[in-house]
């Protein structure tokens, strides 16, 4: 799930108060759908995979770069990294095989065609110079040298004939009005043994093949939740406008800001469960900034994101 070409479209790709609120496992978010379903749907043995609009995109190699990340280096999801900023919660020191969090959607201002800003929940495994990860949410991600968008993600296997990865989704959370959700859920097939993506409740979109990996084959030791921003114009002036989330700064408050609840992850335990221990970071705190929210609520609620170049962010 990604940016689409067109910066209005969102598209899908693989503080604290003092008042009590009370939440059960059912959000009050609605789940958004996908703008290509109104024309209909697909065959049986066919899935649905959306258009590439640029007509140079598999000219000479430059198909072996379409829709990949960026990639960084030194990566880990505790380090900053090299043209990438994180306003995330992290939680460690278990053997990991599922994540999962309702993510609400909205449609952040992106600057430069070379650019994007991704909600989503992470898995990774090994040492920070030579680790593999799992992503999805509005972004899809395998490893500092792999990294990839939807089925540009060499070993991919879809299977879902109702989810196009890289497709418009709507509608769209707005300000002071209704807000909408994507479900993301990914775990490890106990008997395969391969990592899956699931949307909503109970729609399997596909999976990576557990021979893709190494340190990841057996389980994760790492779990995120959060925002990303990739730019070359990070870390210097003038700053990227980019923005995570919706452009707000984490708002606990009015909930305006990214957000995700109902966050899980499944451990050695076979129940999903709430991460007992967190942290937070932001490694560009004026520019994003991470709020997790625990106070006089039953279910952990995680606030992010930030306009980018702002009078703090210059």
């Amino acid at each position: 799930m990604k940016p689409n070409d067109d910066p209005t479209e969102e598209t899908m790709t693989t503080g604290k108060t003092k008042t009590w609120k009370k939440r059960n496992d059912q959000s009050s978010m609605a789940v958004t759908s996908q703008i290509w379903k109104k024309s209909g749907s697909c065959p049986e043995g066919t899935i649905p995979v959306r258009r590439i609009r640029n007509p140079g995109a598999f000219q000479s190699n430059s198909g072996e770069v379409y829709g990949r990340k960026k990639p960084s280096f030194n990566e880990h999801p505790n380090l900053q990294q090299p043209n990438h900023s994180k306003a995330v919660v992290i939680t460690e020191g278990y053997h990991y095989s599922g994540v999962k969090a309702d993510i609400k959607v909205w449609n952040p201002f992106v600057e430069s065609d070379d650019e994007y800003s991704t909600s989503r929940v992470l898995l990774a495994c090994g040492p920070y110079y030579d680790f593999e990860s799992v992503e999805s949410g509005w972004a899809v991600d395998a490893s500092k040298t792999t990294g990839c968008f939807d089925l540009t993600c060499p070993g991919f296997v879809q299977t879902s004939t109702e989810i196009a990865l890289g497709a418009a989704i709507y509608p769209i959370s707005v300000t002071n009005g209704l807000q909408y959700q994507i479900i993301i859920y990914i775990y490890k097939d106990p008997i395969t043994s391969n990592w899956w993506v699931q949307y909503g409740e109970n729609i399997n979109i596909g999976y990576w093949p557990h021979d893709l990996f190494g340190a990841l084959r057996t389980g994760a030791s790492t779990a995120e939740w959060g925002g990303e921003v990739y730019s070359s114009k990070l870390g210097q002036r003038p700053h990227t406008a980019t923005a995570m989330g919706n452009g707000r700064f984490a708002d606990y408050v009015f909930a305006d800001s990214g957000c995700m609840k109902r966050m899980r992850i499944r451990d050695n335990s076979p129940n999903m469960k709430i991460p007992e221990w967190v942290s937070t970071y932001a490694d560009e705190y004026n520019c994003y900034d991470v709020e997790y929210f625990e106070e006089y609520i039953e279910d952990p609620e995680l606030y992010y994101g930030g306009p980018g170049k702002n009078p703090l962010c210059p």
